[in-house]
């Protein structure tokens, strides 16, 4: 981390635009914001263009980034995708591992993303075989993270059945700790550091037994750290928990002690009324995916509904079929339009906020997302002159950075105060393009 000042040409601020602010920094932090400055201080690094807070990518898979163009063509549904998955999680080590998250972090901060919530369940050798470091996968992850300069919050997954008490499959072993409570153990063991903090998801409520479910619960609380937990996704899940149980997920889930502020359900798509008042009235925060969404034809979520009802909105890019948060946002708005036939459903400010602010607030990192004294100094700026961003007044940049722009038109990327990406090209990772072939590459071969 550095000490320095920064001159933005144009910054968001929250709820506005302003040309000339001025951003002191120190300690990997921001000690004070001046607007209206029209000229650049002696010595201040200047960043042309609009700057927005860093961007949150509140869940990720990141092996999924193999799988990218190979699986988006042909007939088939999320079960069938869901084999090919498998095989590219069959074939992962921690080196191989940490060489393509170290790649994916990298490519995540050339798109102007900042943190990262990583839903971590491939914590064994295939067949179960814990490492002689229980915990090698998620370290090779906290590891990459930093090499590619970006935050991390490891969403350490519990995953211990295929399906409503049915044991793991031959793919799914080496996702288990055979119980809530060992996967507990082993949790407890990883630690936080400076770029990194721990979380705990819950796969699925196929894949976590009911009656475990309050023990992922409950380390999370005492913890206070994040817990996610994908629901929903697919009506073929919400059909089995009804048999098994006799309510949809979100309601086991509300009746083990799941649900609340820190809190966070992926995708939400395929809610009831009673599932949607539980979410909102809890707190419970919604995170949505939608190029993933749309990719695997998951179908479209109610979030309008969920944000009225009280759930605050996140975003990811899940399979990374695409990493582009500004895409992601887009969409989220584009894919209500389609499904409502009505326009408007949030403002371009709106969905920035999900995309920063209360992004990082998922994940835990709370003083992060917004470009204000005290908060972490993290930022990215999106030029204002491409051929995709230029013509609107720089008074309308949140509207073009939502509704024009895509990671192509990330300049420049500031993680604690320090430059991770400028003038497009990662400072850490010389060329990423080559690191994500050959760690892919190694995965197929």
């Amino acid at each position: 981390m550095t000490n320095g000042t920064y001159w933005l040409e144009h910054a968001w601020l929250g709820t506005r635009v302003e040309p000339g602010v001025v951003v002191d920094t120190a300690d990997g932090r921001i000690t004070a914001v001046r607007a209206g400055v029209g000229t650049p201080p002696p010595g201040a690094q200047v960043l042309r263009g609009l700057t927005l807070p860093g961007l949150a990518d509140a869940h990720s898979h990141a092996f999924h980034r193999a799988l990218r163009g190979s699986v988006q063509v042909g007939s088939g549904t999320f079960w069938t995708w869901r084999e090919v998955m498998y095989s590219v999680a069959d074939r992962l080590t921690p080196d191989s591992y940490h060489a393509l998250a170290r790649a994916v972090y990298a490519e995540m901060a050339l798109a102007g993303i900042t943190a990262v919530g990583e839903f971590h369940y491939v914590h064994h050798t295939p067949g179960g075989t814990p490492y002689a470091d229980p915990n090698a996968m998620g370290e090779a992850l906290i590891d990459a993270a930093a090499e590619a300069g970006i935050r991390i919050t490891l969403l350490d997954t519990c995953y211990l059945s295929s399906g409503f008490g049915a044991a793991p499959d031959a793919h799914q072993r080496r996702f288990s700790d055979g119980s809530a409570q060992a996967w507990a153990e082993r949790t407890a063991l990883l630690a936080a550091r400076e770029h990194a903090r721990v979380g705990a998801a819950i796969h699925s409520v196929r894949a976590v037994p009911a009656d475990q479910l309050a023990t992922v619960a409950e380390w999370a609380a005492e913890r206070r750290a994040p817990l996610h937990v994908h629901l929903s996704e697919q009506t073929a899940e919400n059909d089995a928990c009804r048999q098994a149980h006799g309510c949809t997920p979100t309601r086991l889930l509300a009746d083990h002690g799941v649900l609340g502020p820190r809190t966070t359900g992926v995708h939400n798509t395929h809610l009831t009324d009673e599932d949607i008042a539980l979410l909102g009235g809890s707190g419970t925060g919604t995170c949505m995916c939608p190029t993933t969404e749309r990719d695997l034809a998951d179908g479209i979520g109610p979030a309008p509904a969920l944000q009225r009802a009280g759930s605050p909105l996140s975003l990811g890019s899940d399979s990374h079929a695409v990493i582009d948060l500004l895409e992601e946002a887009r969409a989220m708005e584009l894919d209500e339009r389609l499904r409502s036939r009505t326009r408007g459903h949030w403002t371009a400010a709106a969905l920035l906020r999900a995309a920063t602010a209360d992004g990082h607030a998922a994940l835990g990192w709370d003083e992060a997302g917004t470009l204000a004294p005290q908060a972490l100094a993290d930022f990215t700026t999106i030029a204002l002159d491409s051929v995709r961003t230029a013509g609107p007044p720089p008074a309308l940049g949140a509207e073009t950075a939502v509704f024009a722009a895509t990671a192509a038109d990330v300049r420049h990327t500031v993680v604690g105060g320090r430059h991770v990406v400028r003038d497009g090209h990662h400072t850490l990772v010389p060329d990423v393009p080559q690191a994500l072939a050959r760690a892919v590459a190694a995965l197929r071969a």
